[in-house]
C-alpha cells in the first residue's frame, strides 16, 4: 500500500557531503513521521534522523552536527543533507515512515529498499 523509495546515495570522499531523497507513495493519508536509518555491514540498523509532520527532528548525536533532515509534506519526500561525511557514515540508508493508510484506521511503519552510501578516505 506505500512504497519509500530512496535515491541520491553515492561514493564519495571523506569531508564530501551528499543529499538522499526519498519519496513516499501509494494510498497515503498521511505521514506522521519521516526520518533516515542506515546499517552498515555487520550491524545492526541506527537511527540517523527523523522528522516529524510539526517540523521538529530528533538526530543520532552523530550526524547531529553535521547532517540535516527536511521534508516536503505536499510531495510526501523526506531528504537528508549529509554534510562533513566520515568514512564511518558508509552504510545502507534507509527512508523510514509512519504512515495512515486511506483504506486503514491505524498506523504503520514502512521501510525503502535502502541506497548505499559510501564515503572513502
Amino acid at each position: 500500500q506505500v512504497q519509500l523509495v530512496e535515491s541520491g546515495g553515492g561514493l564519495v570522499q571523506s569531508g564530501g557531503s551528499l543529499r538522499l531523497s526519498c519519496a513516499a507513495s501509494g494510498r497515503i493519508a498521511s505521514i506522521r513521521t519521516m526520518g533516515w536509518y542506515h546499517q552498515a555491514p555487520g550491524k545492526e540498523r541506527r537511527l540517523v534522523a527523523t522528522i516529524q509532520n510539526d517540523g521538529r527532528t530528533n538526530y543520532a548525536e552523530s550526524v547531529q552536527d553535521r547532517f540535516t533532515i527536511s521534508r516536503d509534506n505536499a510531495k510526501k519526500m523526506v531528504f537528508l543533507q549529509m554534510s562533513s561525511l566520515k568514512p564511518e557514515d558508509t552504510a545502507v540508508y534507509y527512508c523510514y515512515a509512519v504512515v495512515l493508510t486511506e483504506s486503514g484506521g491505524y498506523w504503520g511503519a514502512y521501510w525503502g529498499q535502502g541506497t548505499q552510501v559510501t564515503v572513502s578516505s
